[in-house]
């Protein structure tokens, strides 16, 4: 993941989305950088595979009706993150 200390450090606190190359999405309260990752509470891990509405409707959905958290707390290995954004930054359909 190629961002600024800075930049990545202004999202301690806020709810985001971390995704990646591969299907699996994270949502959820951002509160810790570690060298090799990232720590979420109140996280919700998202397979596209599994359900029937886009990443997108998902991502959009949470941000409206809130995170649903199915894990407590999560690491999230920096490698496969591709991209961050705060959960408020996301545009709904």
């Amino acid at each position: 993941m190629d961002t600024s200390t800075s930049t990545i450090e202004s999202l301690i606190g806020r709810d985001v989305v971390f995704d990646t190359a591969g299907p699996i999405t994270y949502l959820g309260r951002f509160i810790r950088i570690e060298p090799d990752g990232f720590v979420l509470e109140n996280a919700d891990i998202r397979d596209r595979h599994e359900g029937h509405v886009s990443k997108e409707k998902y991502i959009c959905d949470a941000k409206a009706q809130g995170i649903q958290p199915n894990r407590a707390t999560i690491f999230v290995f920096r490698d496969a993150v591709i991209s961050v954004s705060a959960l408020d930054d996301v545009i709904g359909e």
